[in-house]
């Protein structure tokens, strides 16, 4: 009977050993607790602050020609491409309804000369009959007075003077009227000479045809108060190209004139060309989408020659390799501080208090905590952190960031040159991590083994 009882208490303990050696060998029991993390030391590099904007590749110098005057264009000397100097003869517009009307306006103008030659005719009549006027009144009056002629005699022969005395100064003003006739008669034969003269279109710079949108037998409309007529060609200068970005709201206060930049174009890959920055507009240019409203400044970056001069053809000095409209990415380079202490952007997290837990778990943990939810109260001033690796864990200590670029942020104080920080996995650093936990440095790609 007693090895009966003896044999159910030493079979299951027997049983037990083995599982639990079988458990150990699995690594069920007996595993390392700690968390898997990756460190890396504090540094001294150079960080260069930078702001990234798209946008296109456009002329410094487009000028864009439209009409003076509407009509059909019936000669055209330019395809896209060309290269023009200033002056020269581009394009004609249909003239033959212009040279009509110059015609006119011509013959208009000689009616009126003649019109005005008339009048003075007119004058130098209606003073010689004042004259005549003026010697009879005056011989008539003296009669008069010695009672040789009768009051009516006097009369009108004063009346005869007065109307040809009103005759003179009648002349004259039409004298006058003719003249301004002339004027404006000349006024307007020079509009239609000049509208003739329109016609041609010549170039007003040199530079390259960039682009060409009407062809040969298409009407155009003329520039106008109420239109800026057809935009016939464009002009630009390829000699100087510049990038034509839109920086948002949030990042263009920190862009500046003259900042330097670093230029992709999709066109040219794994290559970068240098610019600096020429002009920042004042106002925003607005644009929505959906329901969001989207604010960008625009911002021109002058393209230096230097960085692509092995790019430019030899007999084509003039022809750049770029052409207006390609695609580019910008890079423009802000702030830039030299040999500053610096940690990877991941290691560096945010805590609203030095417990290590971030705003979101504590509020889901006062939440649990107060019944009277509306009691509690939360204190979110928004702290940065770094955990340093220290004896197998992990101390958070507060730091003070500065600019950052791509990978790397600054430090400002908080730590020192070759301290270990932990870096990753990301989410242990950036929500569950707390100061005091048990760590494991392990080569990054074993992280998640």
């Amino acid at each position: 009977m007693k090895n009966k009882k003896l044999y159910f208490i030493i079979v299951p303990i027997i049983l037990l050993l083995v599982i639990l050696a079988i458990l150990k060998s699995k690594g069920v029991l007996g595993k390392d607790q700690s968390l898997k993390v990756n460190t890396e030391q504090v540094t001294r590099r150079t960080i260069i602050q930078t702001v990234s904007a798209n946008g296109r590749i456009q002329p410094a110098k487009e000028v864009k020609i439209t009409p003076y005057i509407s009509g059909e264009v019936v000669e055209l000397w330019v395809r896209e491409g060309d290269q023009v100097k200033s002056g020269d003869l581009l394009a004609k517009i249909d003239p033959e309804i212009y040279l009509s009307n110059y015609e006119r306006m011509e013959a208009g103008l000689q009616s009126q000369r003649a019109n005005l030659s008339n009048t003075k005719a007119r004058l130098l009549q209606t003073k010689a009959q004042f004259t005549s006027s003026k010697l009879s009144f005056d011989r008539n009056e003296k009669l008069w007075q010695e009672k040789v002629i009768s009051d009516s005699d006097y009369e009108t022969a004063l009346a005869q003077y007065e109307v040809a005395k009103a005759e003179v100064l009648a002349s004259e003003e039409a004298v006058k009227a003719a003249e301004f006739q002339v004027a404006s008669a000349e006024a307007s034969l020079r509009e239609a000479k000049e509208n003739l003269t329109k016609t041609a279109i010549f170039a007003p710079a040199d530079g390259t045809i960039s682009r060409l949108t009407v062809e040969k037998g298409e009407r155009v409309a003329g520039a106008s108060q109420f239109s800026a007529g057809t935009e016939m060609m464009r002009i630009a200068n390829l000699d100087l190209m510049e990038a034509l970005v839109k920086v948002s709201e949030n990042d263009i206060v920190r862009v500046n004139l003259g900042d330097t930049s670093l230029i992709e174009i999709d066109a040219y890959l794994n290559r970068k060309f240098k610019g600096i920055v020429t002009e920042i507009a004042t106002s925003a240019e607005t644009t929505t989408a959906t329901t969001d409203q989207v604010i960008n400044f625009e911002v021109k970056i002058s393209i230096l020659k230097d960085s692509y001069l092995d790019l430019l053809d030899s007999e084509k000095p003039w022809a750049s390799p770029f052409r207006p409209g390609m695609s580019t990415t910008v890079d423009i380079q802000t702030k830039t501080e030299y040999n500053t202490l610096t940690v990877p952007i991941q290691a560096v997290t945010t805590r609203s208090d030095s417990t290590g837990k971030s705003i979101e778990a504590r509020i889901d943990h006062d939440m649990n905590k107060e019944k009277d939810k509306n009691s509690i109260k939360i204190n979110t001033e928004i702290t940065e952190y770094v955990f340093v690796f220290q004896n197998d864990s992990a101390k958070m200590i507060e730091v003070n960031t500065g600019i950052q670029d791509n990978t790397h942020i600054q430090i400002l104080n908080g730590l020192e040159e070759e301290q270990e920080v932990i870096s990753g996995p990301y989410r242990a650093v950036s929500r569950t991590l707390k100061n005091g936990d048990k760590v494991k440095k392990v080569p990054k790609e074993k992280l998640f083994e």
